[in-house]
């Protein structure tokens, strides 16, 4: 359990530092505003975290394995088309991957405006502190994760706790918050607030890491997780609970604009700590905001593992920094991930701006793992009217969340949206590619080339090449190899060897299976091995 708490409750779990920050950005403080907004988020961590990934995604395991690609490697035999939405939902989570680390950091370190000695501090003195931890982040993944990944649990426990006992102290600010466990609330919100459905697409921040707990399926396993997401949602509804009846109780009627946040130091978060606990707070923050960074930056080397696994990406050097299961380096990767957090940090310099590129990513993901799922129930015939349901309700919400996002398309939206494409474009170019190349692969028959392939090897007038001679065939079929290799050992200069070796790698959608058979054509002279 203190592994799947280390491991995959980064994300979702760091949420509180901005999401109310978010929604009350530029609006005046009402009890209207607070319980609307409230009551959406607990029944969106409800309906997109517990119902939807927690009980229902989490059963599409592939051996063990979770993560859109794997959801896709069951289903992609069914439909030929679903190598978009995978493509566009693994593109989006890369994205994502880019844009966590900024935040989630930044938001940590904005927290030392609390104190009145560092009052003042500039955006310049944020983003400095903000590029050096980011640094040191990227800089230290070629050692591998294993060691300090132990602390990774202790440390994430140690934060849920103060969740839960910051806003334990502070729901007696105002009882009646707890009325915003009746979904009315939210409800009648967004059909009598002004503008408020726009702010759904600050609400939604409460469940992006929601995907990551089916990313990581294969580190915690499907019991685990379930088991500590109960203890995650009563902690993260008990520090949004404190917050809003803070809000409710000290800023009620108070504008929140850029000077309050500045000069006055409003913040959501942090003004739930008492001035002797805010540098601890902003450590075990920062602390909580690098291991939610760990997870979104080792779950973009596993997606891009699983991607070059289906033919959906280049071949990528891969590190394997220790021997624990799961744990891979991709240099490659983390270069593109460092410079697009370098990158995120100097354009946008404050996390309140952050926020509009942040959701769409997610709920382009979230939107392209319910289509997978969809299928995955038609293929273990689940009752139609259930998938419709399914579908329904979470198209339904779902598109909602997206056209509420879209409205930040201008002020940060687009940044993801170009990440995004970026990614999914250099998957379907290699996709396409693949396809094209397979398609001019000519294969010829072993056995009308064995005599030839004979007499070369036991003709002593050729000059020889090699004792063993080894060839990488794509052949599926063992009765067959590619034209190219034959033409590369018969035509011009003869490649005379004693043994022919021809080797097939055959990549399965179970994941941990390794066997091979050998297969002798002509013993001592032609043989194929199976991977």
């Amino acid at each position: 359990l203190l592994i799947a708490l280390g491991i995959i409750y980064g994300d979702i779990g760091t949420s509180p530092l901005y999401v109310f920050n978010s929604i009350i950005k530029d609006r005046v403080i009402s009890e209207d505003l607070i319980l609307g907004t409230l009551s959406l988020i607990i029944w969106t961590i409800t309906l997109q975290t517990t119902i939807k990934y927690v009980i229902l995604v989490l059963r599409a395991d592939n051996k063990g394995e979770g993560g859109i690609f794997a959801l896709f490697a069951l289903v992609r035999r069914r439909r030929k088309w679903l190598v978009i939405p995978a493509m566009i939902g693994g593109a989006a989570l890369l994205a994502d991957g880019i844009i966590t680390p900024p935040i989630s950091i930044t938001s940590a370190i904005e927290g030392l405006k609390e104190l009145p000695r560092f009052h003042e501090i500039g955006k310049d003195t944020v983003v400095y502190i903000v590029l050096g931890i980011i640094s040191i982040f990227f800089f230290t993944q070629k050692f591998g994760t294993h060691s300090i990944g132990k602390m990774f649990g202790p440390i994430m426990t140690i934060w849920f706790a103060m969740l839960a006992v910051l806003g334990l102290i502070h729901i007696s600010d105002n009882f009646g918050i707890l009325r915003a466990l009746n979904p009315y609330y939210g409800i009648h919100f967004l059909f009598t607030y002004p503008e408020g459905f726009w702010l759904l697409g600050a609400v939604f921040l409460c469940s992006t890491g929601a995907e990551a707990l089916y990313s990581d399926l294969g580190h915690c396993g499907r019991n685990n997780i379930r088991v500590s997401w109960i203890f995650v949602k009563i902690c993260l509804l008990l520090n949004y609970f404190g917050q809003g009846a803070s809000l409710i109780k000290h800023q009620s009627g108070r504008l929140i604009d850029s000077n309050a946040i500045s000069v006055g130091g409003v913040n959501a978060f942090y003004d739930l700590m008492p001035q002797w606990f805010i540098v601890p707070g902003v450590i075990i923050a920062t602390s909580a905001a690098i291991i939610a960074s760990q997870a979104m930056v080792t779950g973009s080397y596993t997606l891009i593992n699983e991607a070059i696994r289906l033919n959906l990406w280049p071949k990528m050097k891969i590190n394997y920094p220790s021997e624990a299961k799961g744990q891979i380096y991709i240099p490659g990767i983390n270069q593109i991930l460092f410079l697009g957090c370098v990158g995120v940090v100097l354009y946008f310099r404050e996390s309140s701006r952050m926020e509009a590129a942040y959701g769409l990513a997610i709920i382009t993901t979230m939107t392209m793992t319910t289509i997978l799922f969809a299928n995955y129930m038609v293929l273990h015939r689940v009752k139609p009217v259930l998938i419709y349901i399914f579908l329904v309700l979470y198209f339904v919400v779902e598109i909602g969340f997206l056209i509420a996002l879209m409205d930040k398309f201008k002020h940060g939206g687009y940044f993801t949206l170009l990440i995004g494409f970026m990614m999914f474009a250099v998957m379907y170019v290699w996709y396409r590619a693949r396809k094209i190349k397979n398609r001019y692969v000519e294969f010829v028959r072993v056995e009308e080339y064995v005599p030839k392939l004979e007499e070369l090897s036991n003709d002593t007038s050729v000059p020889k090449y090699a004792t063993h001679l080894v060839y990488l065939t794509s052949a599926n079929n063992p009765k067959e190899i590619e034209h190219k290799i034959i033409y590369s050992i018969l035509s011009g200069k003869p490649k005379r060897a004693d043994i022919y070796w021809f080797i097939h790698v055959d990549t399965l959608d179970d994941p941990y299976t390794s066997e091979y058979s050998v297969e002798h054509i002509i013993p001592n002279d032609i043989i194929r091995v199976e991977f």
